[in-house]
């Protein structure tokens, strides 16, 4: 790839080319990849209604550009190396050969279940190189693949499916997370009860679960790749048409569906991997995120695989079968890049340094941080004991809807600062703005952070409710993309990103809508309604912490039974990842006379603010403050 900036001076100058001539910018980097046909015009935009469209009228296919392509020169080079749950287990490497021949298979499967170019299939696995298969043999024959997270639950998949009214399943018997196994065939039984649209499951085969198999809907893998051949030629697409749907969590209790497409997204994606990360032919990248998540499908498929790179993928988690779980990765595969979340860090960092002394970390070149911004203390115990000081670290801040990585320093290139993301990517013009929508200009200031002008990784709807995107991110500020974050810009010009300013948390670097768990919660039979908030946690970033009133009174006794039937509830409408980490019971919840609740003054309580709440004669019973903050000082679980 010889868009690979080398030195701060170059990336100054590729900033300046970027902002001054982002056509031209951007039509030069998409020179590098495979076209079927060149595009007629680079950009067309506006961000009022919003419409953004890049290399209009260019055909490609995602899939020639991550796989064909790299034959010639390193077919027999590892593309994906697959390090199972349990370390006693044989892993896999697929050169990229291999995994050309497998795409083409799985893609041939799809075909032939009657899947087609635009139907939708939605994908719910564990983290197994079929998982990272089926995705690029959606994009092979052009279908629109979903992935779903294999922590979410029946009614969460239930809820993806038929909001994208996807035709085809892929999903295991089971899966292997720490200690655990885990049923994914049958969840995907229980939500398919209410997804007329869906014809056909292909099941993999993971963990011989006993699993029930439904004639002339269910199909095993193994025996459906039998009847294929590997001969699969890709599907035209153009610039903008789909390349995938993936679920956020809204301020609205509805998850809405992402979309992102094929030309920009890839050239994004590849463009920042390369920059980003700095990486060289033959090193191991290292993502231990999902593929479920954003993170996952442009840092461990799309972006390492158009440039050629080797991904590796984990099956399991950082604290099994001990702690040391990570740096064993790193020693045995020799890892040059290290891509991870701030929640990871933080926990590992718990257990002590017994079991990072005894591994040998000396392949490792570069560390990541992404999900949510990482703390001081966690930044340099990172820096510390895993780069041994000699690693820069890449501190990336983006979101699922920016598709790849926005505001970071390139590693080794920009003067890193613990806490602070540092600079925008060429191609990325970011500013702040007060309450008002009016542009702080300067540095030393603080304000909510938007984008004035697109890259080619944005957002460009979402799925079947177009108005949901424009006003989620294009209507608090006219002519503005907002992030939803607040954003701190330095002496230096250099960002930081103070966190989320509307509903939505950030747990453990994955986003959960309050309104997503207050709906849960209000499901139990017991709860008359709920506010949830994020409060400071320090494993997780973020907590949750729910004020739960009850249909009566609930004495001590009661409490513990009916906080687990809570939890217990969240898990089955949500998943686990949304549990609340502290429940307390009230009696009332502060509102405004037009029955707003008002978060600002129960997340204070939550962080144990109490003395300053600000003015609560505003609200309709402002005794109800004192008794919330009489039950938190009490203490809550």
């Amino acid at each position: 790839m010889n868009f690979q900036i080398r030195t701060f001076d170059e990336y100054q100058e590729a900033y300046r080319y970027s902002v001054e001539d982002p056509e031209g910018f951007w039509a030069e980097i998409a020179q590098n990849f495979q076209w079927r046909k060149p595009w007629k015009k680079t950009l067309q935009w506006n961000f009022d209604e919003p419409n953004v469209q890049w290399f209009v009228g260019g055909k490609l296919n995602i899939t020639e550009n991550c796989l064909d392509r790299h034959l010639a020169e390193r077919g027999d080079q590892p593309a994906i190396i697959w390090e199972p749950n349990d370390p006693h287990e044989a892993g896999v490497t697929l050169t990229y050969r291999m995994l050309h021949d497998q795409v083409c298979r799985m893609a041939n499967v799809l075909k032939r279940n009657g899947v087609g170019k635009g139907d939708r299939v939605c994908i719910y696995m564990p983290m197994v190189p079929e998982l990272a298969i089926a995705v690029l043999a959606c994009a092979r024959i052009g279908a629109i693949h979903s992935v779903v997270f294999g922590g979410f639950s029946a009614q969460s998949i239930a809820d993806r499916i038929n909001d994208a009214q996807c035709c085809l399943v892929i999903t295991s018997d089971g899966a292997y997370r720490g200690n655990k196994e885990i049923p994914m065939k049958e969840t995907v039984d229980d939500a398919l009860v209410q997804c007329p649209s869906v014809k056909r499951v292909i099941v993999l085969t993971r963990t011989r679960t006993p699993v029930s198999m439904i004639k002339g809907r269910d199909l095993w893998m193994e025996q459906e790749l039998k009847q294929v051949t590997a001969e699969c030629p890709a599907e035209e697409m153009d610039a903008e048409d789909m390349l995938f749907i993936l679920y956020t969590s809204g301020s609205t209790g509805k998850p809405k569906g992402v979309v992102h497409t094929c030309g920009g997204y890839m050239i994004y994606t590849a463009y920042t991997f390369q920059n980003v990360f700095q990486y060289e032919p033959g090193q191991v990248h290292f993502c231990t995120a999902d593929i479920g998540w954003i993170t996952g499908h442009s840092y461990i498929v799309y972006g390492p695989l158009a440039c050629g790179a080797t991904s590796l993928l984990f099956e399991g988690i950082p604290t099994w079968p001990d702690c040391g779980r990570f740096w064993d990765i790193v020693d045995k595969h020799q890892v040059n890049i290290l891509y991870t979340a701030p929640t990871a860090i933080r926990s590992l960092m718990s257990f002590g340094l017994d079991k990072v002394e005894n591994h040998d970390l000396s392949s490792l070149k570069v560390l990541g941080s992404v999900g949510e911004p990482i703390n001081e203390e966690a930044w340099h115990w990172y820096d510390d004991h895993i780069g041994k000081n000699r690693c820069p670290i890449v501190d990336t801040w983006w979101q699922t809807e920016t598709a790849g990585i926005l505001i970071s320093p390139i590693a080794g290139i920009t003067k890193t600062k613990p806490t602070y993301a540092t600079l925008p990517l060429p191609g990325v013009q970011p500013l702040l703005v007060d309450e008002n929508g009016q542009e702080i200009e300067g540095n030393g200031v603080s304000g909510n952070l938007c984008i004035k002008f697109p890259w080619p990784g944005i957002i460009r709807t979402t799925y079947g409710d177009h108005e949901r995107c424009k006003q989620t991110y294009f209507s608090a500020y006219k002519g503005l993309y907002f992030t939803g974050d607040g954003c701190l810009r330095d002496e230096d010009g250099y960002y930081r990103i103070t966190g989320r300013v509307d509903d939505v948390l950030n747990v453990s670097g994955h986003r959960i809508g309050t309104a997503e768990v207050e709906n849960a919660i209000n499901m139990h039979t017991g709860v008359v309604e709920s506010a949830v908030v994020g409060y400071p946690h320090d494993i997780k970033g973020q907590g949750i912490y729910a004020y739960v009133i009850a249909e009566s009174q609930v004495s001590h006794s009661d409490a513990e039974l009916m906080k687990r039937d809570i939890l217990a509830t969240v898990s089955r409408v949500i998943g686990p990842i949304a549990k609340p980490d502290k429940i307390q019971f009230v009696n009332g919840l502060p509102k405004t006379r037009s029955g707003k609740i008002m978060r600002r003054i129960l997340r204070k309580i939550a962080e144990g603010e109490t003395g300053n709440l600000g003015d609560t004669s505003t609200l309709l019973d402002p005794a109800v403050v004192d008794d919330i903050k009489a039950g938190a000082l009490i203490g809550v679980k």
